[in-house]
């Protein structure tokens, strides 16, 4: 079995390395390593693997895991770049990291997926996207996506997506929390204790996606099905629509887009 190195082990990177373990990867093909040593000891004594400086996990590991932060990225890949032979497999998750950055900095011809994924992966329900660089094989595809699937589910895309992707379910779950938030305000408002509010709007929503997922109906005739005539949910739809929710969530949308490409621009 390949052995992998989760490069820049913060949260994102601690959800792979979960996700391996739950996978059936044995803890003895996982490396890991962490700025901060401390941070280091406290992953080998929680999952179980080795944690390791960044050449060891270069020369060790078939797989490298890339997970600092976007700003990071070139500095890591200036201290590696002379250890790391064109064959070995370089999964990214630096958002807004185009493959050409890697690919630029690296040895000629080396293999580099990139990946977008999001935080619903601590509970398995992980969306992920996958694209492959210019020298990523149908075969290095197939490797990211075993990788990625005790997560949640896979996709995937063409790279020219991939800033879209991190705006639409990279940040995704922010705007879901957030909506939560403010209708168990809305909740507390029309008079009900915080905790059933919160019990109400949390159980309606996984409802509610579970029926999008299941059902295979479009949006549109869910909602309509809940919309009678004159009734509740249309007064409240209208106000919505008078607040410009839609255009606010495009708008929103758009600004996480552009953001992903100004990143990509200031690291190259």
């Amino acid at each position: 079995m390949s052995v992998v190195a989760v490069i820049g082990t913060g949260k994102i990177g601690e959800l792979v390395v979960s996700g391996l373990l739950r996978a059936g990867r044995p803890a003895g093909q996982i490396l890991v390593t962490a700025r901060r040593p401390e941070r280091g000891a406290e992953l080998a004594e929680r999952y179980g693997v080795r944690s390791v400086d960044n050449i060891t996990a270069v020369n060790e590991a078939d797989i490298l895991a890339i997970a600092v932060k976007p700003q990071d990225a070139g500095t890591l890949l200036d201290e590696i770049r002379a250890k790391v032979p064109a064959d070995k497999l370089i999964v990214s998750l630096c958002a807004g990291l185009p493959t050409s950055f890697f690919a630029a900095r690296l040895p000629e011809g080396t293999p580099v997926i990139r990946v977008m994924t999001n935080t619903p992966a601590l509970v398995d329900e992980a969306m992920t996207a996958i694209s492959a660089g210019p020298h990523a094989t149908g075969e290095h595809l197939a490797i990211a996506e075993e990788m990625f699937k005790p997560l949640g589910s896979t996709i995937r895309v063409p790279e020219s997506q991939q800033d879209a992707v991190t705006a639409l379910s990279g940040s995704g779950p922010a705007y879901f929390y957030l909506l939560v938030e403010a209708m168990i305000d809305a909740g507390i408002l029309l008079g009900l204790p915080r905790q059933v509010a919160h019990e109400l709007i949390v159980q309606t929503a996984i409802g509610s996606a579970v029926m999008l997922r299941d059902s295979g109906e479009h949006p549109v005739k869910l909602r309509e099905a809940v919309t009678s005539p004159a009734g509740t949910t249309i007064s409240a739809i209208r106000e919505l629509e008078n607040h410009g929710v839609r255009a606010a969530l495009l708008a929103a949308l758009e600004a996480a887009r552009d953001r992903a490409r100004e990143i990509a621009a200031q690291s190259a």
